[in-house]
Protein backbone atom coordinates (compact mmCIF):
# COMPACT_ATOMS: atom_id res chain seq x y z
CA UNK A 1 0.00 0.00 0.00
CA UNK A 2 1.58 3.40 -0.93
CA UNK A 3 1.23 6.41 1.26
CA UNK A 4 0.53 8.56 -1.86
CA UNK A 5 -2.30 6.68 -2.61
CA UNK A 6 -5.69 7.19 -1.80
CA UNK A 7 -6.31 3.87 -0.44
CA UNK A 8 -3.39 4.86 2.22
CA UNK A 9 -5.97 7.68 2.96
CA UNK A 10 -8.69 6.07 3.71
CA UNK A 11 -7.16 3.26 4.96
CA UNK A 12 -5.60 5.27 7.60
CA UNK A 13 -9.27 7.37 8.30
CA UNK A 14 -10.53 3.93 9.39
CA UNK A 15 -7.80 2.49 11.39
CA UNK A 16 -6.96 5.75 13.78
CA UNK A 17 -10.69 5.59 15.21
CA UNK A 18 -11.27 1.70 15.24
CA UNK A 19 -7.91 1.86 17.10
CA UNK A 20 -8.68 4.62 19.45
CA UNK A 21 -12.69 2.86 19.87
CA UNK A 22 -11.23 -0.62 21.13
CA UNK A 23 -10.33 -1.64 24.65
CA UNK A 24 -6.84 -0.75 25.63
CA UNK A 25 -6.48 -4.52 26.11
CA UNK A 26 -7.50 -4.61 22.26
CA UNK A 27 -5.28 -1.92 20.53
CA UNK A 28 -1.66 -3.85 20.41
CA UNK A 29 -3.72 -6.91 18.29
CA UNK A 30 -5.77 -4.44 16.15
CA UNK A 31 -2.65 -2.57 14.96
CA UNK A 32 -1.18 -5.59 14.47
CA UNK A 33 -3.74 -7.03 11.79
CA UNK A 34 -4.07 -3.76 10.45
CA UNK A 35 -0.05 -3.52 9.78
CA UNK A 36 -0.38 -7.18 8.13
CA UNK A 37 -3.46 -6.14 5.96
CA UNK A 38 -0.95 -3.17 5.10
CA UNK A 39 1.51 -5.28 4.07
CA UNK A 40 -0.18 -7.91 2.48
CA UNK A 41 -2.03 -5.38 0.15
CA UNK A 42 0.82 -6.32 -2.68
CA UNK A 43 0.53 -9.46 -2.13
CA UNK A 44 -0.45 -11.65 0.88
CA UNK A 45 1.97 -14.56 0.69
CA UNK A 46 4.50 -12.10 1.82
CA UNK A 47 3.38 -11.78 5.12
CA UNK A 48 4.83 -15.20 6.13
CA UNK A 49 7.83 -14.17 5.75
CA UNK A 50 7.33 -11.52 7.95
CA UNK A 51 6.00 -13.70 10.54
CA UNK A 52 8.92 -16.30 10.02
CA UNK A 53 11.30 -13.23 10.92
CA UNK A 54 9.43 -12.36 13.88
CA UNK A 55 8.86 -15.75 15.14
CA UNK A 56 12.38 -16.68 15.01
CA UNK A 57 14.06 -13.59 16.48
CA UNK A 58 11.40 -13.25 19.47
CA UNK A 59 12.45 -17.19 20.59
CA UNK A 60 16.17 -16.70 19.52
CA UNK A 61 16.30 -13.42 21.81
CA UNK A 62 14.48 -15.40 24.85
CA UNK A 63 16.63 -18.65 24.29
CA UNK A 64 19.86 -16.36 24.09
CA UNK A 65 18.76 -14.37 27.35
CA UNK A 66 18.32 -17.86 29.68
CA UNK A 67 21.79 -19.29 27.82
CA UNK A 68 24.59 -19.03 29.98
CA UNK A 69 27.07 -20.46 27.92
CA UNK A 70 28.76 -17.81 25.79
CA UNK A 71 29.05 -20.65 22.77
CA UNK A 72 25.34 -21.50 22.97
CA UNK A 73 24.39 -17.83 23.19
CA UNK A 74 27.05 -17.22 19.64
CA UNK A 75 25.24 -20.42 18.38
CA UNK A 76 21.62 -18.92 19.25
CA UNK A 77 22.83 -15.79 17.27
CA UNK A 78 24.03 -17.35 14.42
CA UNK A 79 21.21 -19.39 14.07
CA UNK A 80 19.31 -15.61 14.22
CA UNK A 81 21.60 -14.11 11.36
CA UNK A 82 21.53 -17.22 9.31
CA UNK A 83 17.78 -17.20 8.56
CA UNK A 84 17.25 -13.65 8.26
CA UNK A 85 20.13 -13.34 5.88
CA UNK A 86 19.04 -16.37 4.04
CA UNK A 87 15.60 -15.16 3.39
CA UNK A 88 17.65 -11.82 2.46
CA UNK A 89 19.87 -13.74 -0.23
CA UNK A 90 16.79 -16.14 -1.36
CA UNK A 91 14.40 -13.40 -2.61
CA UNK A 92 17.10 -10.68 -3.31
CA UNK A 93 20.98 -11.72 -4.26
CA UNK A 94 20.22 -15.63 -5.94
CA UNK A 95 19.11 -14.42 -9.29
CA UNK A 96 22.24 -11.78 -8.53
CA UNK A 97 24.88 -14.39 -7.51
CA UNK A 98 23.64 -16.66 -10.36
CA UNK A 99 23.76 -14.05 -12.90
CA UNK A 100 27.50 -13.40 -11.63
CA UNK A 101 28.75 -17.18 -11.49
CA UNK A 102 27.29 -18.22 -14.99
CA UNK A 103 30.22 -16.56 -17.05
CA UNK A 104 32.82 -18.29 -14.89
CA UNK A 105 30.97 -21.36 -15.09
CA UNK A 106 30.88 -21.12 -18.98
CA UNK A 107 34.50 -20.94 -18.98
CA UNK A 108 34.72 -24.95 -17.90
CA UNK A 109 31.52 -25.99 -19.50
CA UNK A 110 29.05 -25.79 -17.10
CA UNK A 111 25.54 -24.40 -17.84
CA UNK A 112 23.48 -22.65 -14.70
CA UNK A 113 20.36 -21.88 -16.70
CA UNK A 114 18.31 -24.02 -14.88
CA UNK A 115 19.14 -21.78 -11.96
CA UNK A 116 17.44 -18.69 -13.21
CA UNK A 117 14.21 -18.53 -11.35
CA UNK A 118 11.35 -15.84 -11.33
CA UNK A 119 11.66 -14.67 -8.19
CA UNK A 120 9.47 -11.66 -6.83
CA UNK A 121 11.56 -9.32 -4.60
CA UNK A 122 9.33 -8.02 -1.51
CA UNK A 123 8.92 -4.96 -0.29
CA UNK A 124 10.70 -3.52 2.34
CA UNK A 125 12.23 -7.09 3.05
CA UNK A 126 15.86 -5.40 4.04
CA UNK A 127 14.68 -2.90 5.98
CA UNK A 128 12.68 -5.36 8.30
CA UNK A 129 15.13 -7.50 8.39
CA UNK A 130 17.83 -5.22 9.00
CA UNK A 131 15.64 -4.54 11.68
CA UNK A 132 15.25 -7.64 13.65
CA UNK A 133 19.27 -8.77 13.19
CA UNK A 134 19.92 -5.67 15.29
CA UNK A 135 17.61 -6.64 17.90
CA UNK A 136 19.04 -10.23 18.52
CA UNK A 137 22.88 -8.67 18.39
CA UNK A 138 21.88 -5.94 20.99
CA UNK A 139 20.34 -8.61 23.27
CA UNK A 140 23.46 -10.79 22.60
CA UNK A 141 25.76 -7.85 23.41
CA UNK A 142 23.54 -7.47 26.39
CA UNK A 143 22.69 -3.98 25.50
CA UNK A 144 18.69 -4.78 26.09
CA UNK A 145 16.95 -7.18 27.28
CA UNK A 146 14.31 -9.23 24.92
CA UNK A 147 10.83 -8.17 24.43
CA UNK A 148 8.67 -10.01 27.76
CA UNK A 149 5.51 -9.86 25.04
CA UNK A 150 5.49 -11.41 21.89
CA UNK A 151 2.71 -9.24 20.90
CA UNK A 152 4.98 -6.16 22.15
CA UNK A 153 7.69 -7.68 19.68
CA UNK A 154 5.54 -8.61 16.89
CA UNK A 155 3.95 -4.92 16.54
CA UNK A 156 7.72 -3.76 16.52
CA UNK A 157 8.72 -5.69 13.46
CA UNK A 158 5.01 -4.79 11.69
CA UNK A 159 4.32 -1.30 12.82
CA UNK A 160 2.95 -0.63 9.37
CA UNK A 161 4.30 3.86 9.18
CA UNK A 162 8.04 2.27 9.00
CA UNK A 163 7.67 -1.58 7.83
CA UNK A 164 8.68 -1.36 4.34
CA UNK A 165 11.16 1.25 3.81
CA UNK A 166 12.05 2.57 7.31
CA UNK A 167 13.63 4.19 9.52
CA UNK A 168 15.31 0.68 10.40
CA UNK A 169 14.40 1.48 13.87
CA UNK A 170 16.53 -0.09 17.04
CA UNK A 171 14.83 -1.73 19.41
CA UNK A 172 16.10 0.23 22.64
CA UNK A 173 14.10 3.22 20.99
CA UNK A 174 10.97 1.58 19.71
CA UNK A 175 9.78 -1.62 22.06
CA UNK A 176 9.72 0.72 25.14
CA UNK A 177 6.87 2.86 23.14
CA UNK A 178 5.44 0.00 22.35
CA UNK A 179 5.04 -1.61 25.66
CA UNK A 180 3.03 1.90 26.80
CA UNK A 181 1.79 2.63 24.07
CA UNK A 182 0.47 6.05 25.32
CA UNK A 183 -2.49 8.67 23.49
CA UNK A 184 -0.50 10.95 21.64
CA UNK A 185 -0.45 14.58 23.12
CA UNK A 186 -1.61 17.47 21.37
CA UNK A 187 1.19 18.57 19.91
CA UNK A 188 2.21 14.60 18.50
CA UNK A 189 -1.15 15.31 16.64
CA UNK A 190 -0.50 18.05 14.99
CA UNK A 191 2.72 17.60 14.50
CA UNK A 192 2.12 14.30 13.02
CA UNK A 193 -0.32 15.87 10.49
CA UNK A 194 1.98 18.88 9.19
CA UNK A 195 4.92 15.92 8.69
CA UNK A 196 2.27 13.86 6.61
CA UNK A 197 1.23 16.82 4.55
CA UNK A 198 5.18 18.23 3.77
CA UNK A 199 5.82 14.41 3.58
CA UNK A 200 3.25 13.62 0.60
CA UNK A 201 3.86 17.41 -0.49
CA UNK A 202 8.11 16.45 -0.94
CA UNK A 203 6.83 13.15 -2.53
CA UNK A 204 4.00 13.72 -4.95
CA UNK A 205 4.62 17.69 -5.83
CA UNK A 206 8.81 17.17 -6.00
CA UNK A 207 9.82 13.49 -6.38
CA UNK A 208 7.35 11.81 -8.33
CA UNK A 209 7.02 15.14 -10.73
CA UNK A 210 10.46 15.54 -11.32
CA UNK A 211 11.12 11.86 -11.57
CA UNK A 212 8.68 11.94 -14.86
CA UNK A 213 11.73 13.72 -16.85
CA UNK A 214 14.27 11.63 -14.58
CA UNK A 215 12.70 8.32 -16.00
CA UNK A 216 12.14 9.70 -19.60
CA UNK A 217 16.01 10.90 -20.10
CA UNK A 218 17.25 7.90 -18.34
CA UNK A 219 15.02 5.24 -20.35
CA UNK A 220 16.67 6.74 -23.78
CA UNK A 221 19.66 8.36 -22.76
CA UNK A 222 21.73 8.90 -26.08
CA UNK A 223 18.70 10.86 -27.65
CA UNK A 224 19.89 13.32 -25.42
CA UNK A 225 22.65 15.92 -25.14
CA UNK A 226 25.00 16.24 -22.09
CA UNK A 227 23.29 19.11 -20.68
CA UNK A 228 20.24 17.30 -20.80
CA UNK A 229 21.70 14.23 -18.97
CA UNK A 230 23.12 16.54 -16.11
CA UNK A 231 19.73 18.07 -15.76
CA UNK A 232 18.42 14.55 -15.09
CA UNK A 233 21.30 13.42 -12.56
CA UNK A 234 20.82 16.95 -10.72
CA UNK A 235 16.73 16.11 -11.29
CA UNK A 236 17.47 12.82 -9.81
CA UNK A 237 19.16 13.81 -6.57
CA UNK A 238 16.57 15.56 -5.98
CA UNK A 239 13.66 13.15 -6.89
CA UNK A 240 15.15 10.50 -4.35
CA UNK A 241 16.21 13.11 -1.51
CA UNK A 242 12.47 14.29 -2.34
CA UNK A 243 11.04 10.62 -2.19
CA UNK A 244 12.73 8.94 0.81
CA UNK A 245 12.39 12.18 3.00
CA UNK A 246 8.64 12.29 2.07
CA UNK A 247 7.89 8.74 3.12
CA UNK A 248 10.28 9.45 5.96
CA UNK A 249 8.05 12.41 7.11
CA UNK A 250 4.73 10.30 6.61
CA UNK A 251 5.96 7.70 8.21
CA UNK A 252 6.99 9.74 11.73
CA UNK A 253 3.76 11.96 11.15
CA UNK A 254 1.70 8.93 11.42
CA UNK A 255 3.29 7.05 13.36
CA UNK A 256 2.92 10.14 16.06
CA UNK A 257 -0.78 9.75 15.54
CA UNK A 258 -0.55 6.41 17.69
CA UNK A 259 1.81 8.35 19.98
CA UNK A 260 5.04 6.70 18.37
CA UNK A 261 8.01 8.70 18.22
CA UNK A 262 10.44 7.76 14.90
CA UNK A 263 13.80 8.70 14.68
CA UNK A 264 14.84 11.07 12.48
CA UNK A 265 16.28 10.12 8.85
CA UNK A 266 17.32 12.98 7.18
CA UNK A 267 19.29 16.00 8.48
CA UNK A 268 19.18 18.56 5.70
CA UNK A 269 21.86 16.20 3.95
CA UNK A 270 22.69 19.01 0.47
CA UNK A 271 23.85 20.96 3.46
CA UNK A 272 26.44 18.87 3.88
CA UNK A 273 30.39 20.11 3.67
CA UNK A 274 32.04 16.86 3.77
CA UNK A 275 31.07 13.83 2.31
CA UNK A 276 31.58 12.35 5.72
CA UNK A 277 28.77 14.52 6.81
CA UNK A 278 26.97 14.14 4.15
CA UNK A 279 26.47 10.31 5.33
CA UNK A 280 25.69 11.59 8.66
CA UNK A 281 22.38 13.63 7.77
CA UNK A 282 21.40 10.87 5.02
CA UNK A 283 19.42 7.85 5.35
CA UNK A 284 20.88 8.23 9.03
CA UNK A 285 19.17 4.52 10.35
CA UNK A 286 21.02 3.04 7.56
CA UNK A 287 24.17 4.63 8.40
CA UNK A 288 23.91 4.25 11.40
CA UNK A 289 23.52 0.33 10.99
CA UNK A 290 26.31 -0.15 9.17
CA UNK A 291 28.20 1.66 11.45
CA UNK A 292 27.41 -0.21 14.32
CA UNK A 293 26.89 -3.95 13.14
CA UNK A 294 29.35 -3.80 10.56
CA UNK A 295 31.89 -1.05 10.34
CA UNK A 296 32.79 -0.97 14.31
CA UNK A 297 33.29 -5.29 14.74
CA UNK A 298 35.05 -5.09 11.56
CA UNK A 299 37.55 -3.12 13.50
CA UNK A 300 36.58 0.54 12.89
CA UNK A 301 39.38 2.70 13.40
CA UNK A 302 41.18 1.09 16.27
CA UNK A 303 43.16 -1.29 13.62
CA UNK A 304 45.40 1.43 12.32
CA UNK A 305 45.16 4.08 9.30
CA UNK A 306 45.20 0.92 6.40
CA UNK A 307 42.63 -1.05 8.26
CA UNK A 308 40.76 1.64 8.76
CA UNK A 309 40.37 2.49 5.31
CA UNK A 310 39.93 -1.09 4.25
CA UNK A 311 37.02 -1.17 6.75
CA UNK A 312 35.44 2.00 5.00
CA UNK A 313 35.58 -0.14 2.06
CA UNK A 314 33.69 -2.78 2.95
CA UNK A 315 31.15 -0.96 5.30
CA UNK A 316 30.26 1.15 1.93
CA UNK A 317 30.33 -1.77 -0.77
CA UNK A 318 28.24 -3.90 1.62
CA UNK A 319 25.80 -0.86 1.74
CA UNK A 320 25.60 -0.44 -1.72
CA UNK A 321 24.72 -3.84 -2.40
CA UNK A 322 22.23 -4.02 0.44
CA UNK A 323 20.52 -1.17 -2.06
CA UNK A 324 20.08 -3.73 -4.97
CA UNK A 325 21.27 -7.16 -6.17
CA UNK A 326 23.40 -5.65 -9.31
CA UNK A 327 27.04 -4.74 -9.98
CA UNK A 328 25.98 -1.43 -10.40
CA UNK A 329 25.05 -0.85 -6.88
CA UNK A 330 28.42 -2.17 -5.47
CA UNK A 331 30.27 0.46 -7.78
CA UNK A 332 27.92 3.04 -6.40
CA UNK A 333 29.02 1.77 -2.65
CA UNK A 334 32.60 1.61 -3.63
CA UNK A 335 33.44 5.20 -5.42
CA UNK A 336 31.73 6.53 -2.04
CA UNK A 337 34.01 4.62 0.43
CA UNK A 338 36.45 6.24 -2.29
CA UNK A 339 35.35 9.24 -1.37
CA UNK A 340 34.80 8.89 2.16
CA UNK A 341 38.75 7.61 2.27
CA UNK A 342 39.47 10.70 0.58
CA UNK A 343 37.59 12.52 3.22
CA UNK A 344 39.70 11.24 6.05
CA UNK A 345 42.59 11.56 4.68
CA UNK A 346 42.66 15.24 4.08
CA UNK A 347 40.44 16.21 7.41
CA UNK A 348 41.05 13.35 9.59
CA UNK A 349 38.28 11.93 11.45
CA UNK A 350 36.69 14.94 13.13
CA UNK A 351 32.66 14.14 14.04
CA UNK A 352 31.34 17.33 14.85
CA UNK A 353 28.65 18.31 11.92
CA UNK A 354 29.76 21.70 10.35
CA UNK A 355 27.63 24.88 11.18
CA UNK A 356 26.08 26.93 8.40
CA UNK A 357 27.71 30.30 8.58
CA UNK A 358 26.67 33.35 7.17
CA UNK A 359 28.35 36.00 9.60
CA UNK A 360 30.64 37.13 6.83
CA UNK A 361 30.37 37.09 2.76
CA UNK A 362 33.23 35.01 3.10
CA UNK A 363 32.01 32.57 4.98
CA UNK A 364 29.35 32.34 3.26
CA UNK A 365 30.58 31.82 -0.18
CA UNK A 366 32.85 28.69 1.23
CA UNK A 367 30.01 27.18 2.82
CA UNK A 368 28.09 27.29 -0.59
CA UNK A 369 31.29 26.21 -2.46
CA UNK A 370 32.07 23.07 -0.23
CA UNK A 371 28.25 22.36 -0.07
CA UNK A 372 27.75 22.37 -4.06
CA UNK A 373 30.64 20.16 -4.14
CA UNK A 374 29.57 17.48 -2.04
CA UNK A 375 26.11 17.78 -4.04
CA UNK A 376 28.40 17.02 -7.22
CA UNK A 377 30.23 14.08 -6.26
CA UNK A 378 27.58 12.91 -4.51
CA UNK A 379 25.12 13.43 -7.53
CA UNK A 380 28.29 11.83 -9.99
CA UNK A 381 28.48 8.70 -7.75
CA UNK A 382 24.65 8.45 -8.45
CA UNK A 383 25.23 7.35 -11.87
CA UNK A 384 25.52 3.83 -11.19
CA UNK A 385 22.64 4.28 -8.52
CA UNK A 386 20.20 5.20 -11.46
CA UNK A 387 21.84 3.29 -14.57
CA UNK A 388 20.38 0.15 -14.74
CA UNK A 389 23.77 -1.75 -16.45
CA UNK A 390 27.30 -0.70 -16.44
CA UNK A 391 27.61 -0.08 -19.58
CA UNK A 392 24.94 2.63 -19.17
CA UNK A 393 26.95 4.30 -16.65
CA UNK A 394 29.92 4.35 -18.53
CA UNK A 395 27.66 5.95 -21.38
CA UNK A 396 26.40 8.81 -19.55
CA UNK A 397 29.98 9.66 -18.03
CA UNK A 398 31.14 9.42 -21.58
CA UNK A 399 28.38 11.97 -22.93
CA UNK A 400 29.25 14.03 -19.84
CA UNK A 401 32.69 14.49 -21.11
CA UNK A 402 32.62 14.95 -24.37
CA UNK A 403 30.20 17.95 -23.67
CA UNK A 404 27.23 18.35 -26.47
CA UNK A 405 25.10 21.16 -25.55
CA UNK A 406 21.56 20.63 -26.82
CA UNK A 407 18.85 23.02 -27.85
CA UNK A 408 16.90 23.07 -24.75
CA UNK A 409 19.76 24.08 -22.50
CA UNK A 410 17.87 27.04 -20.88
CA UNK A 411 14.43 25.00 -20.44
CA UNK A 412 16.63 22.33 -17.96
CA UNK A 413 18.72 25.03 -16.84
CA UNK A 414 14.84 26.68 -15.23
CA UNK A 415 13.69 23.11 -14.55
CA UNK A 416 17.03 22.50 -11.99
CA UNK A 417 17.10 25.50 -10.66
CA UNK A 418 13.56 26.03 -9.46
CA UNK A 419 13.66 21.77 -8.12
CA UNK A 420 16.71 23.19 -6.38
CA UNK A 421 15.72 26.27 -5.26
CA UNK A 422 12.50 24.61 -3.47
CA UNK A 423 14.40 21.72 -2.10
CA UNK A 424 17.18 24.05 -0.60
CA UNK A 425 14.67 26.60 0.81
CA UNK A 426 13.05 23.68 2.48
CA UNK A 427 16.01 22.64 3.98
CA UNK A 428 16.98 25.47 5.40
CA UNK A 429 13.74 26.24 6.95
CA UNK A 430 13.83 23.09 8.71
CA UNK A 431 17.62 23.97 9.85
CA UNK A 432 17.13 27.32 11.28
CA UNK A 433 13.89 26.26 13.10
CA UNK A 434 15.16 23.04 13.83
CA UNK A 435 11.72 21.63 13.34
CA UNK A 436 11.05 19.28 10.44
CA UNK A 437 7.31 20.05 11.13
CA UNK A 438 8.64 23.81 10.82
CA UNK A 439 5.17 25.30 10.10
CA UNK A 440 4.01 24.54 13.91
CA UNK A 441 6.42 27.32 14.46
CA UNK A 442 4.35 29.92 12.83
CA UNK A 443 2.93 32.14 16.13
CA UNK A 444 -0.20 32.65 13.46
CA UNK A 445 -2.63 29.26 13.63
CA UNK A 446 -4.77 30.61 10.90
CA UNK A 447 -1.95 31.49 8.64
CA UNK A 448 -0.39 27.79 9.68
CA UNK A 449 -3.40 25.74 8.86
CA UNK A 450 -3.52 28.07 5.38
CA UNK A 451 -0.56 26.74 4.18
CA UNK A 452 -1.03 23.05 5.28
CA UNK A 453 -4.69 23.55 4.02
CA UNK A 454 -2.95 24.65 0.78
CA UNK A 455 -0.30 22.17 0.50
CA UNK A 456 -2.61 19.67 1.17
CA UNK A 457 -5.10 20.98 -1.72
CA UNK A 458 -2.56 21.09 -4.12
CA UNK A 459 -1.12 17.95 -3.29
CA UNK A 460 -4.48 16.12 -3.86
CA UNK A 461 -5.32 17.40 -7.02
CA UNK A 462 -1.67 16.49 -8.54
CA UNK A 463 -2.76 13.10 -7.16
CA UNK A 464 -6.09 12.82 -8.63
CA UNK A 465 -4.70 13.70 -12.35
CA UNK A 466 -1.60 10.84 -11.89
CA UNK A 467 -1.33 7.34 -11.10
CA UNK A 468 1.03 7.06 -7.68
CA UNK A 469 4.31 6.48 -8.05
CA UNK A 470 5.60 3.60 -6.33
CA UNK A 471 8.51 5.36 -3.04
CA UNK A 472 12.50 4.52 -5.04
CA UNK A 473 13.33 2.79 -1.53
CA UNK A 474 10.56 -0.06 -2.19
CA UNK A 475 12.66 -2.07 -4.20
CA UNK A 476 14.97 -2.63 -1.51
Amino acid sequence: MLFNSFIFLIFLAAVIPVYYALPRDWRKYFLIIASYFFYGYWDWRFCTLLLISTVVDYYVARFMDRADNPTRRKLLLISSIIVNLGILASFKYFQFFVDSISPVAGIFGGNLDYLHLNIILPIGISFYTFQTMAYTIDVYRKKIKPAESFVDFSLFVSFFPQLVAGPIERAGHLLPQIRMMNKPTREQVNTGIMLIALGMFKKVMIGDTSGKIVDNIFANPGFYKSDELLAALILFSIQIYADFSGYSSIARGTARLFGIELMRNFEQPYLSTSVSEFWKRWHISLSTWLKDYLYIPLGGNRKGEIRTYINIMITMVLGGLWHGANWTFVIWGGINGVFLCINRLISGSKKKLVQFSYKTPTGLLLFISKAAFVFALITFARIFFRAPTIEEAFFIINKLFFWETGEFVWIFIRITTIYLFIVYLMDLIEYYTKRHAFLVKLKSIPARYAILTGLAVVTLLYMFQSEPNPFIYFQF
